[in-house]
């Protein structure tokens, strides 16, 4: 009897924590494009009713929204129906679910990591807020060199160069920090060459912005928002694709590491510290644990551990043309890759493209055809059987004509007609 009350009493109270979440989520319709304040900044996730996904990420979205409102956070948390609310979904480009955006004045921001309560509040935290954040001591520099891998610093007083550096942190504030400070609250080993100036902190030290060196301000900050060696999965190479370097990868084990697998992504680590200055303006360095991600890309089985350089703007890579068995055999792997001397595999051409196009349905038809087999035949029965009416009233069905006397004249295929007019004239 006694359990019995407790487990009445655990739903109740589960059924009242829920429901008091909830008030802080605010149901979305087309409508909303109207009455939304240009001042106010909104986190908001697309559902599908039948979307397996979304009703998962329903109770972390409610903890969300319960716990930015007890933060005092300036971003309203909302949902929207995407099936229902057609211009809404429209308006910000939804293709998939759930699509999670923060708008923000004039600005929608698209949320790619991962779909847990840790990643999406810190990026509704760094969206929500300032896009320039401002550092007014050493101690909230220090702070926030603490929390930060890798931190973008302007240095100096209102200047074109911030204008510029405002304008990228508005557009990047999605993938990372932007902050300004004085020279007289950075440490005192950080030497700059001039005022103003743009510095990047990561790796144990700073890398400062030199135009003439690095080109356009935006470029350069989208190549240095990572740290040189770390690991990197699937949602980190989404977005490594909009920068122009390649990706030199350890794929090791994804549950355990083997000696062999520490090995490798220990040859990675040394190669990325010992040699930055002259491969790191070309490459990113990490490791991967699983080959999941990489046996889509290359579609094929990649063996663990190995080597791969990736090149995300083309859907490229390139393997190791022998055994990589000391340092001197993986530099001279990343020089073939740079000299050309090493062939690039894959591509986004159209052979390749049709080439991942039967990859794809062969990935997600086999094991369907294994759990079930007559559904997985009906299911690919049925664009054959369209396909094949189609080819056959295309060339087999013709038109016919009414005569005088309104009997239908059936109208012969070209060949048939030429071969009847040749009869028609020996019968003349």
């Amino acid at each position: 009897m006694s359990d019995r009350r407790n487990t009445v009493l655990h739903s109740v109270l589960l059924v009242l924590l829920v429901a008091s979440a909830s008030a802080f989520v605010e149901e979305l319709d087309d409508t909303f494009m109207e009455t939304r304040a240009d001042d106010d900044t909104w986190l908001i996730k697309f559902y599908a009713p039948w979307c397996v996904f979304c009703k998962q990420l329903d109770p972390v979205w409610h903890q969300i929204g319960s716990e930015l409102k007890s933060l005092g956070s300036p971003v309203n948390v909302g949902r929207s129906d995407a099936t229902t609310s057609k211009g809404l979904a429209k308006e910000f480009r939804v293709r998939d679910y759930p699509a999670i955006f923060i708008w923000k004045k004039k600005f929608k921001y698209n949320y790619l990591g991962q779909r847990t309560k840790d990643g999406i509040m810190d990026f509704a935290n760094r969206v929500g807020g300032p896009f320039v954040r401002s550092l007014s001591s050493q101690q909230l520099f220090q702070h926030a060199m603490s929390r930060h891998d890798v931190m973008f610093v302007y240095v100096g007083a209102t200047s074109q160069l911030k204008g510029n550096y405002t304008s990228v942190a508005e557009e990047l504030i999605v993938h990372t920090y932007f902050f300004s400070t004085t020279r007289s609250i950075l440490p005192k080993d950080v030497i700059l060459p001039s005022l103003p100036a743009v510095v990047v902190f990561k790796d144990g030290t700073y890398l400062t912005f030199d135009e003439e060196r690095d080109g356009d301000l935006k470029s350069w900050i989208n190549r240095e928002r990572f740290p040189n060696f770390f690991k990197i999965d699937s949602y980190t190479m989404y977005s490594m694709g909009e920068s122009d370097k390649l990706v030199l990868l350890a794929l090791v084990g994804e549950k355990s590491m083997c000696e062999e697998s520490l090995w490798y992504k220990g040859l990675v680590e040394k190669v990325a510290a010992d040699y930055k200055e002259i491969y790191g303006r070309n490459f990113y360095f990490g490791y991967m644990e699983g080959t999941d991600y990489i046996n889509g890309f290359v579609m094929g089985e990649v063996t663990v551990p190995s080597f791969i350089v990736v090149n995300l703007s083309n859907d490229g890579y390139f393997l190791p043309p022998s055994a990589v068995q000391a340092e001197h055999h993986l530099l001279d792997f990343l020089k073939g890759v740079l000299d050309g001397s090493i062939q690039r595999q894959g591509g986004n051409d159209i052979a390749q493209r049709i080439r991942r196009l039967i990859y794809d349905a062969k990935v997600t038809l086999t094991p369907l055809f294994s759990e079930a087999p007559l559904f997985a035949c009906l299911l690919v029965s049925i664009p054959i059987i369209f396909i094949s009416t189609f080819v056959y009233l295309c060339c087999f069905a013709r038109p016919t004509l009414i005569d005088d006397d309104g009997e239908a004249i059936p109208l012969l295929a070209p060949s048939m007609q030429s071969r009847k007019k040749r009869t028609d004239k020996k019968s003349d």
